[in-house]
């Protein structure tokens, strides 16, 4: 198989730009002061800080499960499993979202993430023994 069209291939790229994209939501969440991240996600000014620091290590722990246990072979059933969880943050995102009105940019987002964490349950899922 060409390597462009290699399944294993398009994980690999939607897991790390997915990765990449949880660790930002990471570090804007946890890191960042609550001031700038509450620019770009308005839903933190009605959330305690606990709160949003979880959601932030949420993101922290699907960034890692999506290619570390794969990339090193250790518990690599571990991916699947990561990858369920971020379909689980993102449903969650969008209700959150669109209960608060804010659909019309981040919503977008959140179903494309959703989509990626679908791609890779089931590019993985021979991973779970399935």
């Amino acid at each position: 198989m060409d390597f462009l069209t290699s399944l294993d291939t398009w994980l690999w790229v939607t897991s790390v730009l997915a990765a990449l994209f949880y660790l930002m939501a990471f570090y804007m969440k946890v890191i960042q002061p609550k001031e700038k991240t509450a620019a770009m996600m308005p839903w933190v000014n009605d959330s305690s800080p606990g709160f949003v620091k979880f959601v932030g290590f949420v993101d922290l722990a699907g960034a890692l499960g999506l290619i570390l246990p794969v990339a090193t072979g250790i518990l690599p059933f571990l991916t699947p499993l990561a990858a369920l969880g971020t379909i689980v943050l993102q449903v969650l995102a969008i209700g959150l979202h669109g209960r608060r009105g804010e659909t019309s940019k981040t919503i977008g987002l959140n179903i494309i993430l959703l989509a990626i964490g679908v791609f890779v349950l089931w590019g993985r899922r021979s991973l779970l023994g399935l």
